[in-house]
Formats: C-alpha cells, sequence, structure tokens
C-alpha cells in the first residue's frame, strides 16, 4: 500500500497537574503496508509514559510482524514496568487486521453510507503483565473508510458520532474537545483511507 493512500490525525492531551503523558501512538509505514496503534501507560504520569515509549520502540523497530507478534513482542519487553493498554492495526491490500489488549477502543466508520461500522474485540489483560489469548481480527477496508482509536481519557460515544469527511485533524480535535473527561492521559487517532492504489 502506497502511504498517500491514507491520511491520518492526532489529538491529545495531558492530564491535568502531569507534565508527561502515558498515552502514545505509532503511525509506521513498512513493506507491504503501514503499521497503527495507540498505547496507554497504565496510571499516568512518568512512569506511564516510560512504558508506553518501550512499547512504542517496539512496534517501530518490529512493524512488519504479525499484530498478535507485536503484542507478544511488547508484553515481553514491558515485564519490568507498569504495563500498558495497546490496540493496533496493519492496514494493506485494502485489508485491516487489527487487535486489541486493554482499554483502547478501535471502531472503524464506514465511509460508504449502509454499511455497519466496525468494532474492535477489546481482549482483557495488560500487556507486560497479563496477556490473554490473542486473536486478530481481519476486515475489509474501503475509500473514506476511518478508523478510530481512543484511549480511555475520551468518552467511548464520541467515535460512532464522528464524521467520516472532512478535515481530518478538525475532526480529531473536535472530538478531543467534546470527549476529554479530563480525569487521565487522552488521546484520538483517526486514519482514513482515501483509496487508490495497494
Amino acid at each position: 500500500m502506497t502511504i498517500e493512500a491514507l491520511e491520518w490525525s492526532v489529538a491529545a492531551a495531558v492530564m491535568p497537574g502531569q507534565t508527561a503523558s502515558g498515552d502514545r501512538h505509532v503511525f509506521c509505514r513498512f513493506s507491504d503496508g503501514v503499521l497503527v496503534a495507540v498505547i496507554d501507560g497504565l496510571g499516568h504520569g512518568a512512569e506511564a509514559a516510560a512504558a508506553a515509549a518501550v512499547a512504542a520502540g517496539v512496534l517501530e523497530k518490529h512493524a512488519d510482524d504479525p499484530v498478535t507478534r507485536l503484542l507478544e513482542r511488547c508484553h515481553d519487553s514491558l515485564r519490568f514496568t507498569r504495563g500498558v493498554a495497546l490496540s493496533l492495526a496493519t492496514i494493506s491490500a485494502r485489508a485491516m487486521t487489527w487487535a486489541g489488549v486493554g482499554n483502547v477502543e478501535g471502531l472503524l466508520r464506514r465511509g460508504q453510507a449502509g454499511l455497519p461500522d466496525e468494532k474492535l474485540l477489546l481482549r482483557s489483560g495488560v500487556v507486560g503483565s497479563h496477556l490473554p489469548p490473542l486473536q486478530a481480527g481481519v476486515v475489509a477496508i474501503g475509500r473514506d473508510d476511518l478508523l478510530v482509536f481512543t484511549t480511555d481519557g475520551v468518552a467511548e460515544d464520541i467515535a460512532r458520532s464522528l464524521p467520516v469527511r472532512g478535515s481530518l485533524q478538525a475532526i480529531a480535535n473536535g472530538a478531543l474537545a467534546r470527549g476529554n473527561k479530563g480525569i487521565d492521559d487522552a488521546l484520538v487517532l483517526l486514519v482514513r483511507y482515501r483509496g487508490g492504489e495497494t
């Protein structure tokens, strides 16, 4: 997939009173596609940020691995941290493979009228502490489909109300402004498939 087939934006806020965020995103191209992920270090502050940074480094280094293998790699690397919640997806050849452990919500908003949205099935657990049995889901993607990842500092119902068309940064900023709970770090990551060659 060419990088031009996708556009992405992120909006984030640090928990009031903190200077470091435990919420982090990854957008990384590899040979056959793109890896996108959102990481939420448990709790908040410097230790949460450190755990999220470890996970981001693992994902960027091994971006072309299958998503379940990436979760396993992160789990091994995070054993001596407080751990993270992590949802991730690889997008290639007009298909998306995704998986998640913890409470980083994922939703694929359909760009074509009449098609139902797809919700990421999250597994209970903590990457770095308790990794559940993993199973990735695979969904086809079409023109103007919008992938939404949100951490638990963002109201869960925000994703379903987002428009699929318009300025992606404006949509991300609006989602954060309306959905930020103000009691934790908060992050919204949007990825739109624009169509074109894969």
